[in-house]
């Protein structure tokens, strides 16, 4: 396959070497997390992460027409195979969420449908309409395109993912543009699905989460015990931290999910309040970047699509940031790039991937632009 040599001359740098930082860090932070219990979360994500570089470039120098073209074809694999896992998926904290690769190795579906849905709706949105705002009737498809995965998942059940795919697909249609009235419509229904499913629906430890936001030390030694503990590692850090390898909090694993959910709370208690907001600072660059790039783009489709991928990083960061520091609930929802997980680490590679391939074909060399679409 012949590569544009100018291709290669506009190449996003700067995204690239701000994702491999950011990369780093994430390793680093799980080396100190696995550190007590084997290592063996720190060597399996490092095979992720070189999957996730090979699997970034190949994205990044595919023919995004190729990528448009197969988009509905991506959106409709990504269902299958959340179908697929409700049926023959092995089960892992209480949700049948995952598809095993072997003794080992195990691909969580759910994370790969959020970028196919970000491209289902730029490509719906591309294709169906020309301006805004929408009503009711022309919100059906985009809306039809969410709630299938929404559901799906939510079945597993995996809240906190359905969660996220939500907020992304949400982020993208009201940004196209929606009507007062149908505003004033979904608020409602909102509301009346949040009552529903509050008595129908959640179960009782999903109830308890929200209760322990309110109130978390009801519980202390149960549902609250993760936010509590959570929030003492944060606190602990001060402004320098504790040091490499040398945080309590993470060193005696009084956190459950340290190297999952809460993967910043080890951050901040060994790198202190310098190295937490110098790592939220390095990643809402990635996002201002991606929209930097939205902002460039000549199609609808390639613009909507960096904005989707925009979006998914920025609820990841102030969702999973608020839950560790006492801010939201706990909901189960990783910071991408840093906490330990091979799909969602996959995942946000390959919208990186996406972002750059746009970036690179649209920015002009020698008086001439490139063709994307």
């Amino acid at each position: 396959m012949m590569i544009d040599r100018r291709l290669i001359n506009n190449f996003g740098w700067a995204l690239f070497f701000l994702t491999f930082a950011f990369l780093i860090i994430g390793l680093v932070n799980l080396y100190s997390a696995s550190f007590q219990t084997g290592l063996n979360a720190f060597k399996k994500q490092i095979i992720w992460v070189g999957l996730g570089l090979i699997g970034m470039m190949s994205i990044s120098f595919l023919d995004f027409k190729l990528i448009k073209r197969y988009t509905l074809h991506s959106y409709i694999f990504t269902i299958l195979l959340l179908i697929v896992v409700l049926i023959f998926g092995r089960e892992i904290s209480g949700s049948k969420s995952w598809i095993s690769l072997g003794q080992y190795l195990n691909f969580q579906p759910s994370e790969f449908v959020k970028l196919t849905v970000i491209l289902a709706l730029a490509k719906f949105y591309d294709n169906d309409f020309d301006h805004g705002p929408y009503g009711l009737s022309d919100l059906l498809k985009p809306l039809l395109l969410a709630s299938i995965p929404i559901t799906l998942v939510t079945i597993q059940p995996d809240l906190g993912t359905a969660f996220m795919i939500f907020l992304i697909s949400g982020s993208i249609i009201f940004f196209m543009g929606v009507r007062f009235k149908s505003i004033i419509f979904f608020l409602i229904l909102i509301l009346g699905l949040s009552f529903s499913g509050w008595h129908f629906f959640l179960k009782d430890y999903q109830k308890e989460r929200m209760t322990t936001f309110l109130d978390s030390s009801h519980d202390p030694l149960g549902s609250g015990y993760n936010a509590i503990q959570s929030q003492i590692a944060v606190g602990s850090g001060k402004f320098l931290g504790k040091g490499f390898k040398t945080g309590s909090q993470t060193q005696l694993r009084f956190i459950p999910a340290q190297k999952t959910d809460f993967a910043f709370s080890v951050l901040a208690e060994e790198w202190g309040f310098v190295g937490a907001i110098t790592t939220v600072i390095i990643y809402f660059m990635i996002i201002l970047w991606i929209l930097d790039t939205a902002s460039r783009a000549k199609t609808k489709f390639t613009m909507l699509t960096c904005f989707g991928i925009a979006t998914m990083f920025f609820w990841h960061i102030v969702i999973n940031v608020g839950m560790v520091i006492g801010l939201l609930p706990v909901t189960g929802v990783p910071l991408l790039l840093l906490s330990y997980g091979g799909s969602a680490t996959v995942t946000s590679m390959l919208g990186i991937g996406i972002v750059l391939g746009i970036r690179m074909r649209r920015i002009p060399t020698s008086k001439e632009a490139l063709e994307l679409s």
